[in-house]
């Protein structure tokens, strides 16, 4: 099945991939630089039509040792296409962007609701879209986790995977604690740190917008501390939800507002026309509290008493699928547009999440949105911003889009083992079930199998060698230590009978970057293991 449907793709893709969609060279110098490997023979791979991608299926039209577009950049051409990677080179593409963490069960303030958690993300675009987040509250309780899906570019979901977490932590300060960093602000002082962040050497930030961050964030708590009650500090929920419309608002104000300089500028205009959705959870004694704006996705993992596992979603998708979600964007405009807002399964027939943070072109005016860009600098190449003068169609009651985040609470259970926070990408690969029952039995290492049924014991031969098939494939060791790793390998590489096929994985790493998100999307996992002895009777709240 695999081997017909990607193969026909590719096939169909080929003809116009060469003329329409170009990216940076393709980099493999770090496989090359691995050793030789010869990988042991593999269990079979049951994809039953399964072949890899053949290079010969892409058509070329340029020279065969490579092909650029007129812009320069480099299109992939049959020789780039070797698809084979060893299991080496396989493992060091899937591991080179995981995270482990460990908590300390006691952090001097209470015990920790965290025991450890574990992340990793894998690129289709170039450069990755997706971003990540996690850090511990030092001026409050708890610990935040983000996932952050851009689109139109990286620079939005960068800009709030820097931003969002103190923003939250920030609302939940008490009115002592910001006075404290209002003071130190004032006086020049150390200001007391917010946030302890836990970064991949990977990560990076903002570095020429950081002083404009900093002075929005001051402006913030310089607002709690003006309003009538802040006392101990928002509750998690609150918190929340202002923080993710207070820093939409501030991303939307920051590119309309005179800056110091014109990259500053560009940088805001660019995160703001650009989008990202996002889900964040804090997880303290008190249980769990999950932000959700967009198509990420929360989901908790549960033990039942026999030993199996079981998922609870604490989120819902902001996307056309969504029917209370299409209905709540179709009551905010006039009737005469209920047939336009949503068309094709996507808002206004482009964007796809139906709450997301900046993508301004779906908030602003017509008018604010030609006078930002043409505010720029004449110098300034659009293109290379992703930026461009471009009005959805049937652009007539904005704004058609809002962060406003749906947010969830779940009390800690004894039996709550693990929360997954995922962009779509890891999704649109697997359903939450079979996600909980990967990281579940990748925690317990018990496979459990049902009985076979009566129905399963009149099956025929080849159908029951099927179901054995099956089970086999439940029972394979796991092969990462990294149970965020262990999800995307099984995201991209599981098999027509749940076994891991390894030339599905390898045709599915290999390809070169102009054609990997034709048949992927950036994948983002993070899985957070919950301390469930809070739960128990001894030590509940």
């Amino acid at each position: 099945m695999y081997g017909r449907v990607y193969a026909s793709i590719l096939q169909r893709a080929s003809s116009y991939t060469l003329t329409l969609y170009s990216a940076a060279p393709v980099q493999y110098a770090h496989l090359v630089a691995l050793p030789s490997y010869q990988p042991q023979p593999a269990h079979q791979c049951h994809c039953s039509s399964w072949s890899p991608f053949r290079s010969d299926q892409l058509c070329c039209t340029g020279e065969e040792s490579g092909n650029w577009s007129r812009s320069g950049r480099h299109l992939s051409t049959r020789q780039d296409l070797d698809l084979q990677l060893s299991r080496v080179q396989i493992n060091s593409i899937l591991r080179t962007n995981e995270q482990t963490v460990s908590v300390p069960e006691f952090d001097g303030r209470g015990l920790s609701a965290v025991r450890k958690f574990e992340s990793n993300q894998l690129a289709a675009n170039t450069p990755n879209e997706d971003r990540r987040s996690a850090a511990t509250c030092l001026q409050s309780k708890g610990m935040l986790f983000g996932v952050f899906d851009g689109h139109g570019g990286w620079a939005c979901a960068q800009a709030v995977s820097e931003r969002l977490l103190y923003y939250i932590a920030v609302a939940m300060m008490s009115e002592h604690s910001l006075e404290e960093l209002e003071k130190s602000m004032e006086r020049g002082r150390p200001v007391p740190p917010i946030l302890q962040w836990y970064k991949h050497h990977a990560d990076f930030n903002y570095r020429e917008s950081a002083s404009l961050y900093i002075d929005h964030l001051r402006v913030f708590w310089q607002d709690l501390l003006d309003g009538e009650e802040h006392g101990e500090g928002m509750s998690p929920r609150d918190a929340l939800d202002c923080a993710f419309k207070r820093l939409d608002a501030d991303i939307s104000l920051e590119a309309q507002v005179p800056l110091s300089n014109d990259l500053m500028k560009s940088t805001a205009i660019q995160v703001a026309f650009a989008g990202c959705t996002a889900c964040v959870a804090h997880v303290g004694t008190d249980g769990i509290y999950v932000a959700n704006s967009g198509d990420c996705r929360a989901v908790l993992g549960v033990q039942n008493e026999d030993g199996s596992w079981s998922a609870v979603p604490l989120s819902q998708d902001h996307n056309s699928q969504n029917r209370d979600e299409v209905e709540r964007i179709k009551a905010q405009h006039p009737p005469s547009e209920r047939d336009t807002v949503i068309t094709d399964d996507r808002l206004l027939g482009v964007l796809m999440p139906l709450r997301a943070f900046g993508d301004v072109r779906f908030k602003w005016s017509h008018e604010l949105q030609q006078s930002i860009l043409s505010s720029l600098e004449s110098g300034v190449d659009l293109d290379s911003l992703n930026l461009y003068q471009y009005t959805p169609p049937n652009y007539l009651t904005p704004p058609y889009l809002d962060v406003a985040p749906e947010i969830t609470h779940h009390k800690l259970r004894p039996q709550d083992r693990f929360l997954i926070l995922g962009t779509d990408g890891l999704w649109d690969e697997l359903g939450s079930e079979e996600a909980v029952r990967l990281i579940g039995e990748h925690l317990s290492g018990i496979h459990l199998q049902a009985p076979v049924s009566p129905s399963e014991r009149q099956l025929k031969l080849g159908q029951m060698h099927e179901l054995l098939l099956k089970r086999r494939a439940r029972a394979s060791p796991a092969l990462d230590t990294n149970a965020a790793t262990h999800l995307i390998r099984h995201a991209l590489g599981t098999g027509e009978y749940g076994e891991l096929c390894q030339e599905r994985l390898a045709s599915m790493l290999a390809l070169p970057e102009d054609l990997a998100r034709m048949y992927r999307d950036d994948i983002t996992a993070t899985v957070v293991y919950l301390n469930s002895d809070l739960a128990k009777p001894h030590h509940s709240v």
